[in-house]
């Protein structure tokens, strides 16, 4: 993909109205120079949420979500980089502008823009063909026998291919060549409509630009077998990569913290017109590492519900292998048999208070899998080795050592292992990874004095990066003395902390002189620890004007 031009990346956050885009996720009130108001991340009742509209930087002091404009879209819209200026772009009027590229790659992209300009047009041709023909009526009545409402169907944007090959005609006279509807999945090999007389579902990106379809079959002679056919793989569409429904879902996936896993796509609209938002389809199958990936950028808590048969089984064990391989916090939501959770909607979300934990429902499959008492006792044990004592352990235990009736003297067998000395853990210590020594925080102070006081840069480019002990800030350092293009998002986001900071503590620039002779005095008094007979009088001279320039603010 061409890269976006630097100028237009500052165009765009030149353009952009912070406090616009903010006020659309959450009501703001302007205090002094700034806004506040409610965290668009988290759930609060206390606005923590604090948002500088002239350098377009907000930080949360409750969650400590940060960042500028263009993290916030990022953030909220669930974009990469170039998505979310793109986004911005068009937002704000901004024409965007690549970086020199090879023809080839801008014609991938000129390409890629064409298929997702057809698959639009498709999937508004589908949609009012379902809801304003009377070829449609019967397709209607399915939907309202499925308890599905119109108005949530309207919402996934449900549509119905006619029958015979009308949409293939339609795109040639729109100006799309028969090689690009072949390439978007709406042709088959005869150059003939893929999908004909079926229910559409359309499959988008987490922006909500459509991909591909998932087709129910209407009809007994319809050409395609299965119940379910998806787009055949190609240029945009690839199973793997896509969460149904996420577009709609994951603002309250972000906000909730949480995310619910269900099977198909009928699962996730009937879930969601109960009033459960939060929810996706793995489309089928188990989840992938993309769409792990995808769901990790919002939330660490997964429950998984999918069909109570075997199949759906292997599925939510599959899933919650891998999705605990990579630290999320697994549940289970266990359905009556014959249900899915299209049929159990309602209520969906106590049966979420019900769910069982990761380990819980292993140690509950182990033993019903299990051929014998003996072969159980000996799956749950190895289970339980790879885990530590901990309260879902100790349930787990007692689970096993009711359901086999073990004595006490094997249940003592099955004590959890013990971190050693040299695992690097601290037990019971209690500190708070977040909290800052006294040093790192003079240094944080000192850069959040320069943030809200520009002018005092050339102060700080007489510091060098050896004045600062933490990577991060050194990098903070350079960014404030020389702002790079392309700025990394870690350091965005503590600029954005600090410039919240600074104000919250109303640091005022006599404050944050102060506080970079601090870090000039730190540096020499190390210095002099290390010095020689020859550079000893210097540096004491040094310190000695250091500390007296300390003294005038006193």
């Amino acid at each position: 993909m061409a890269r976006i031009a630097d100028t237009t990346v500052n165009e765009v956050k030149a353009a952009a109205d912070m406090v616009e885009l903010v006020s659309a996720r959450t009501a703001l009130r302007k205090v002094g120079g700034r806004y506040t108001g409610r965290c668009p991340f988290h759930e609060e009742r206390t606005p923590s949420f604090s948002v500088n509209a002239a350098d377009k930087l907000y930080y949360c002091f409750g969650c400590g979500a940060r960042g500028d404009v263009i993290t916030f879209v990022r953030e909220t819209e669930q974009l990469d980089f170039n998505e979310a200026v793109e986004w911005l772009a068009e937002r704000f009027g901004v024409k965007i502008e690549h970086e020199e590229s090879s023809p080839a790659a801008e014609r991938e992209r000129e390409r890629r823009g064409r298929l997702l300009e057809l698959l639009e047009l498709a999937t508004t041709y589908y949609e009012r063909y379902l809801w304003e023909t009377k070829s449609g009526a019967q397709v209607r009545d399915y939907l309202a026998s499925r308890n599905l409402g119109e108005e949530v169907c309207k919402e996934f944007r449900l549509g119905l291919s006619p029958g015979g090959s009308r949409l293939v005609p339609k795109a040639r006279q729109k100006g799309f060549s028969a090689e690009e509807i072949s390439a978007a999945g709406l042709a088959n090999r005869r150059g003939k409509d893929y999908f004909t007389f079926r229910l559409m579902f359309p499959l988008a990106d987490a922006r909500g630009r459509v991909l591909g379809y998932s087709a129910r079959k209407l009809r007994d002679d319809d050409p395609l077998r299965g119940k379910y056919v998806n787009s055949p793989e190609g240029a945009l569409f690839h199973k793997s990569n896509i969460l149904y429904g996420l577009h709609l879902a994951r603002r309250a996936i972000a906000k909730q913290e949480r995310a619910v896993v269900v099977e198909g796509n009928t699962d996730v609209i009937a879930v969601r017109q109960s009033g459960l938002e939060a929810v996706v389809a793995s489309m089928g199958t188990a989840l992938t590492e993309r769409q792990l990936k995808e769901l990790g950028r919002l939330c660490r808590r997964l429950y998984l519900c999918f069909d109570a048969d075997a199949a759906g089984q292997e599925a939510t064990l599959r899933g919650m292998e891998a999705a605990a391989a990579q630290g999320f916090d697994v549940r289970v939501v266990t359905l009556p048999p014959g249900l899915d959770p299209a049929d159990a909607a309602d209520g969906f979300e106590e049966r979420l208070d019900e769910a069982e934990s990761y380990l819980a429902y292993r140690v509950r499959i182990e033993i019903e899998r299990a051929p014998d008492r003996q072969e159980a006792f000996v799956r749950v044990r190895e289970l339980l080795a790879r885990f530590e004592d901990s309260p879902e352990r100790q349930r787990a235990l007692r689970f096993l050592s009711d359901k086999l009736d073990l004595p006490k003297e094997v249940q003592s067998g099955l004590a959890p292992r013990v971190a050693g000395r040299g695992s690097g853990k601290v037990a019971g210590s209690g500190i708070s990874p977040h909290l800052l020594e006294a040093g790192a925080r003079r240094e944080r102070d000192a850069l959040a004095g320069v943030v809200a006081h520009p002018d005092l840069k050339p102060l700080l480019v007489e510091l060098t990066p050896e004045h600062f002990d933490d990577e991060l800030h050194r990098r903070v350092r350079e960014y404030l003395i020389e702002p790079p293009q392309t700025p990394d998002d870690e350091v965005v986001g503590l600029v954005a902390e600090l410039d919240a900071r600074a104000s919250a503590a109303a640091i005022d620039k006599q404050t944050a002189e102060q506080l970079l002779l601090r870090l000039r005095e730190r540096r020499l008094q190390r210095e002099l620890a290390d010095a020689d007979g020859a550079h000893l009088p210097e540096l004491q001279r040094q310190l000695a004007r250091v500390r007296a320039a300390i003294r005038e603010f006193a």
